[in-house]
């Protein structure tokens, strides 16, 4: 399906895909985002906008995509089912694509009892499969839910996430199958750590003939101590931090344990390059952006292609 999105015809030009996340702020100063904005400028192919990522309240995705994309940035629209029904859904959608914007990530969303809105009513209308279902219809039909025609359908690239470290292992490219049914383009992972069973994970995709079908893009997330290893091991529902990184990070001076992460971030990125079917990389840098031209220029992705 060919759109206007800048990500999907670098994806379908066989470029090696880079995006990279950016979170939107607290509040409506837009100094940090824009700060944020420079320095991935001509870095990444698209840039992911969270949708009040962590259940926790911040500047509306659609807002902080359209400031971004006024940088010059192909914005990636994440939209969650958490906090809308799909009136609500749907309307932003036309609104996202009003603005300008060409890509959504479709996602079910942290419980708000992560959050700092505890007491919030979740509405999970739709899940995220349902989500990744609408958003073809209404681009490929010219339809919303109940069949009521489009004036002007949102022509958009769709994503979806999918976590290849959860248990039971043997539904994950099951249920990766059921959103590319569902019409996702392309697949963003959890971070990638443990790469023998991210190589599994790909193994069962091929074979499932999925990589054939949507473009699988690999998250990478640099560690900036051993502290936020052990968390992310420990604390992060679907994680799988291997206790050898962990201790690689303990075993390296202080002073020397985030470019120690940043050491591990690239080669794992440069393992994830030689899986077949792998279409690209997601970096998650959390508030650590000034540090994906580092990143990308260690692991040979500085001077890429641009279409």
């Amino acid at each position: 399906m060919k759109t206007e999105s800048r990500l999907e015809k670098v994806l379908q030009a066989g470029h090696f895909a880079v995006t990279a996340e950016c979170g939107p702020p607290k509040g409506s100063d837009v100094s940090r985002l824009e700060e944020k904005g420079q320095i991935l400028l001509g870095k990444v192919d698209a840039v992911n906008v969270t949708d009040n990522q962590t259940a926790i309240v911040r500047m509306s995705s659609v807002a902080a995509c359209s400031i971004l994309k006024s940088m010059g940035h192909e914005p990636i629209l994440q939209m969650v089912t958490r906090d809308r029904n799909r009136i609500a859904l749907q309307s932003d959608l036309f609104g996202a694509y009003a603005l300008g914007l060409r890509n959504v990530l479709c996602l079910t969303g942290d419980h708000q009892t992560f959050g700092n809105q505890r007491e919030a009513i979740g509405v999970f209308d739709l899940d995220s499969i349902q989500l990744i279902r609408t958003v073809r219809d209404m681009r490929d039909q010219g339809k919303i839910i109940g069949g009521d025609n489009i004036q002007g359908p949102p022509k958009m690239f769709i994503g979806a996430v999918e976590n290849p470290f959860a248990d039971p292992m043997g539904w994950r490219v099951v249920r990766l199958a059921k959103k590319v049914e569902a019409g996702a383009d392309f697949i963003q992972t959890q971070c990638v750590f443990n790469m023998e069973r991210f190589d599994d994970f790909m193994r069962q995709a091929r074979e499932a003939g999925l990589t054939e079908k949507v473009y699988i893009i690999a998250g990478i997330t640099p560690f900036k101590s051993p502290g936020m290893a052990r968390y992310m091991a420990t604390r992060v529902a679907g994680m799988d931090v291997p206790e050898d990184l962990i201790n690689r990070m303990t075993g390296v001076p202080k002073e020397k344990q985030a470019e120690e992460g940043i050491k591990i971030a690239v080669e794992t990125i440069e393992k994830v390059r030689e899986i077949k079917g792998v279409a690209g990389i997601h970096l998650m840098a959390i508030e650590w952006e000034q540090k994906v031209p580092e990143i990308l220029k260690a692991a040979g992705l500085e001077n890429r292609p641009f279409v």
